[in-house]
């Protein structure tokens, strides 16, 4: 059936600030970066850019509001994601990276973890990055895969009060931050119980970052986003502590899905809100319903028709 995807007043706005500000400042990204050599040095000249990005409240208008935000849903995220990558894909991918890197405690954390962890992303100043450290050197699409197929290799063993995390990460937008060491927050999936199929064994786990035993490859030279840091690189024992599991032990896989797919269902989002202690307004979990099951695209404020799938 027909959805109204018809921008309220307050989106009208938004997509209008997001124009100018894209005009204005990500436009200049371009020129800052095509001449560096290296995709480090590229992506280090996007600092600037990002911290303007982030002083602007555009971070703040991708957070819920009970979590210290000014989001309202996913298509405010939407507009967002069509004007930026209209002018620069480097700045707004970093910016939608970190918000990915936040979706597992948005929707499965405790209301401790979510207020402690979504703090400093929501204070409008800096450069703080979150990734979610999914993709691994054997694949991504095929991370929940049981054995013998590669799936996840990351581990995590408790030792005393502390996750012990050991493996290999490539792919994970901003994973190892401005400084290598790795982004302030990393939403790492890894296999906590190895022996366990991937429906109870895999769990997702904070690291904050900088942390001992992250240890950048390189990154890796991509034809597209040239200046978005797209690294590989290994965790050597990275330690953090026990309380940082998100959601319940085993189950990283129903999270990792249903962070990607945005939304999930109502009831599903409706759940991991309530589990966080955040009640998302009904607007956010019907426009994620329809992001979820997909659109066909029109510009910003045009009328889109789902597909039932």
């Amino acid at each position: 059936m027909p959805i109204d995807f018809t921008l309220t007043p307050e989106q009208q706005r938004l997509r209008a600030d997001e124009r100018a500000f894209a005009r204005d400042v990500l436009s200049k990204v371009g020129s800052a970066t095509q001449d560096l050599p290296t995709p480090l040095a590229r992506f280090a000249a996007t600092r600037p850019f990002y911290e303007q990005t982030v002083a602007a409240g555009f971070l703040r208008r991708l957070i819920p509001a009970p979590l210290g935000g000014q989001g309202t849903g996913v298509v405010d995220m939407a507009v967002l994601a069509e004007e930026f990558h209209a002018v620069d894909v480097n700045v707004s991918l970093t910016l939608l990276g970190t918000m990915l890197g936040l979706f597992p405690v948005l929707l499965g954390g405790t209301p401790e973890q979510a207020g402690r962890i979504f703090a400093p992303f929501a204070a409008g100043q800096g450069a703080p990055l979150a990734a979610f450290a999914l993709s691994e050197p054997g694949g991504s699409a095929n991370f929940a895969a049981p054995a013998p197929a590669e799936g996840v290799r990351t581990q995590a063993r408790l030792e005393g009060g502390n996750w012990i995390i050991s493996g290999a990460k490539k792919w994970v937008s901003s994973g190892t931050g401005w400084d290598g060491k790795g982004a302030d927050l990393l939403t790492v999936v890894c296999r906590t119980d190895p022996d366990a199929p991937p429906e109870s064994g895999i769990s997702v786990i904070a690291v904050h970052g900088p942390a001992e035993g992250i240890v950048l490859d390189h990154a890796i030279d991509s034809v597209g986003h040239r200046a978005h840091l797209q690294p590989q690189f290994r965790l050597n024992d990275v330690q953090t502590p026990a309380d940082h599991l998100i959601g319940p032990r085993g189950g990283g896989k129903a999270l990792a899905e249903a962070c990607f797919t945005g939304t999930a269902d109502r009831r599903h989002l409706r759940r991991r809100a309530d589990a966080c202690g955040v009640r998302l307004r009904a607007k956010f979990h019907q426009d994620g319903e329809a992001w979820g099951r997909g659109a066909d695209h029109q510009p910003s404020g045009g009328r889109l028709r789902a597909r039932r799938r």
